[in-house]
């Protein structure tokens, strides 16, 4: 079964689904900036490289302190593939099996490539004046960049004039007038952030949305560069707990998928590598999978692809005579396209 899966995957790299969710293919570069390239200013770029992706991956702050790392802190080079400089940039790649192996050992739980879009909406105040940040300007470099350094899939607006006319700070800070522009965008949450220089650097609102949950906060940094990254941080440490489940909170699943076919099999596995899934039963354009996580986190991860959960009794099949899940003894989920 797992050879016929890797070689469904393998046939499945010409389909593409519209889907909302994104895999981040560079979810294991972290790039760092250094003030020269001496061993111990490379080391050190090196360790905080390393950190930054305990955190992406994890979504837990706290993971860099887990006891069982700090062999692996103390010497981050055995789990990096290459680095190089990028002028004052320290690029590092990581190998993502070491990586996980190390994390899952260490007992931590692991948020997968395939992630929420985010939809931005950042408004600047700056010498009396503001600018909504839109896709393909200048401004929009340092949020792109954040959004790679903390594993987030952004989407800009277009900033066009009625989106500008529309993103005020009032706007910003209720979050309700951007739904409807919003929409366009086909985005899984929406970030409003209003951003304004002051004295002492930059400070900021943000307010983050994501079906009906909805939080706020502020920031503030020395430049706006560093606000971005302050916010986007802010973004993916309130996204990832409903992607990953504590330690102790998952259980065995089996997770029963109707109406796939090929191009939706490869989404389907890409959303649940995560969980450690194992295909147990193909037939015809249903799947059973074997899994572990807690139903809640699957639940948040599935609708990123946009499966429907089905009542438990007409999925089955047990009127039309298919076959049952394998381990009905296990908690069993039923989902539909």
């Amino acid at each position: 079964m797992r050879l016929i899966a890797r070689l469904l995957v393998v046939c499945l790299s010409l389909f593409c689904l519209p889907l909302f969710a994104e895999s981040l293919g560079d979810l294991y570069q972290v790039r760092e900036p250094v003030s020269s390239q001496q061993p111990a200013e490379r080391d050190a770029a090196l360790q905080r490289a390393l950190d930054t992706l305990i955190l992406k991956l994890t979504g837990d702050a706290k993971a860099v302190q887990n006891p069982a790392l700090q062999a692996v802190r103390n010497d981050p080079q055995q789990l990096v593939l290459k680095y190089g400089y990028e002028g004052q940039t320290l690029v590092v790649d990581f190998d993502p099996a070491t990586t996980q192996r190390y994390l899952r050992q260490a007992g931590l739980p692991l948020w997968g490539a395939s992630r929420p879009t985010l939809l931005v909406w950042w408004l600047n105040e700056a010498d009396a004046t503001s600018q909504l940040v839109g896709d393909g300007q200048d401004l929009a470099q340092p949020l792109q960049q954040a959004a790679a350094h903390r594993g987030l899939p952004l989407r800009l607006p277009m900033a066009d004039l009625n989106e500008q006319l529309v993103a005020t700070p009032e706007n910003l800070a209720a979050g309700s007038a951007l739904q409807e522009p919003s929409k366009r965008y086909g985005a899984d949450a929406v970030l409003a952030v209003y951003a304004r220089q002051a004295d002492a650097g930059w400070q900021a609102q943000w307010r983050l949305s994501m079906g009906d949950a909805q939080e706020q906060g502020t920031a503030q940094a020395a430049d706006a560069a560093a606000l971005a990254d302050a916010v986007l941080l802010a973004a993916s440490e309130r996204l990832a707990p409903r992607f990953i489940a504590k330690p102790g909170a998952t259980a065995r699943l089996n997770l029963e998928v109707q109406g796939a076919d090929l191009a939706r099999y490869a989404q389907l596995d890409r959303v649940l590598e995560p969980f450690s899934a194992r295909l147990r039963l193909v037939d015809g354009d249903r799947l059973i999978y074997q899994l572990d996580s807690s139903p809640e986190q699957l639940r948040s991860q599935l609708s990123l692809i946009g499966l429907q959960e089905s009542p438990a009794a007409a999925a089955s099949g047990a009127e039309g005579g298919q076959q049952p899940l394998l381990q009905s003894r296990d908690t069993a989920l039923h989902y539909h396209w």
